[in-house]
């Protein structure tokens, strides 16, 4: 027991002398399981502050592979791991590990969405959100919700960021702030109007205070927070439960009962498509490679699968998942995928 103790005086000492937080508080983080659903600019911004923070276990679910334009603002990697074209959550475990041997990690290469949000969520105490797209948040709504388990999403476009903590059967949700999915091209996006750098590191550092509050069990701030830092202006914005919220007052999971077909969606701040299978399944790349590598470029790093030809690229991973670069057309990028996949 003392040798634990002296691992908690000489690893966290400045937040045991906090009277927010104390030895009990550090313990509380030690024992917690999170979820961090993206690892883009904010998720590998909350893994990092997380896993120093000491949250005893990191689960980190993400989709996409580390691109050269993400380090701009994706402090958690590096040009090795692009060269490596390293997924996203298992470079992010790679680095963490480094940082914190202590805590557990698991990395899951995949996109969350109705067919698995609830197997990631089902042992954690709190979701924290670092995906790019408003779909993925509505599931992660409902999921929680049904759970009852605690989220904090946050949001980033140009210079402007939004945090807010979701407290099940306790508050508002994600559809009393936004009550149905914006309609296609009605909201500003990364790719419309970029990302300063700086943004989504502040936007995180907000999420993960959060996300320490709930775990310590201290009451996270009410409403809707939003900040501006190029013009230094931060606004708390109340926020009410909608007296006909149909996911937490009717308890109605629309976008969680949606599951069972294949989707395609552009991915922000990229000039990509991602199509998905309509059921989970499982892709043998080195059977696959030596298919495709009669009519094209190949290459397979164990994680994904790049191929190209006919001046297409596709990145195809384990899970079926396959990222069509350099198309921003839905059916074009499906025509693509029916291709060379067969599908």
């Amino acid at each position: 027991m003392s040798d634990v103790k002296d691992a908690i005086d000489a690893r966290y000492s400045r937040h045991c002398r906090l009277p927010e937080l104390g030895r009990s508080g550090q313990e509380r983080l030690l024992s917690s399981r999170i979820l961090i659903v993206g690892c883009g600019a904010l998720g590998a911004a909350i893994a990092s502050l997380a896993a120093r923070a000491g949250v005893g276990s990191l689960r980190i679910v993400d989709r996409d592979f580390v691109d050269l334009s993400n380090l701009q603002r994706q402090a958690l990697f590096d040009e090795d791991d692009v060269a490596e074209r390293l997924p996203k959550a298992e470079a992010a475990k790679r680095k963490l590990a480094r940082i914190n041997s202590s805590i557990a990690l698991d990395a899951i290469v995949a996109d969350a969405g109705p067919d698995n949000i609830e197997e990631f969520i089902r042992d954690v105490d709190l979701v924290l959100d670092g995906t790019d797209n408003a779909e993925t948040r509505y599931v992660i709504n409902d999921a929680c919700l049904k759970r009852g388990i605690p989220w904090i999403y946050g949001g980033v476009v140009g210079v402007r960021g939004l945090v807010m903590s979701i407290m099940p059967a306790a508050g508002p949700c994600f559809r009393c702030l936004y009550p149905e999915p914006p309609a296609p091209g009605n909201m500003p996006t990364c790719d419309t109007l970029g990302v300063l750098a700086t943004v989504p590191s502040l936007v995180a550092a907000l999420q993960t205070t959060e996300a320490l509050k709930i775990l310590t069990g201290a009451t996270p701030a009410p409403g809707v927070l939003s900040v501006d830092p190029w013009q230094m202006q931060f606004q708390a914005i109340d926020l009410k439960r909608r007296d006909d919220c149909p996911a937490c007052v009717r308890r109605e999971y629309a976008f969680l009962d949606q599951g069972g077909t294949s989707r395609a969606l552009r991915l922000c701040g990229r000039d990509m498509v991602q199509i998905s299978p309509p059921e989970p399944t499982h892709i043998d790349l080195e059977a696959l490679q030596r298919t495709l590598a009669a009519v094209g470029r190949v290459s397979n790093n164990g994680y994904l699968l790049d191929f190209m030809a006919d001046d297409c690229e596709l990145v195809v991973f384990r899970d079926g998942r396959v990222l069509v670069k350099g198309i921003s057309d839905l059916s074009v990028a499906r025509a693509l995928y029916a291709r060379y996949l067969g599908a």
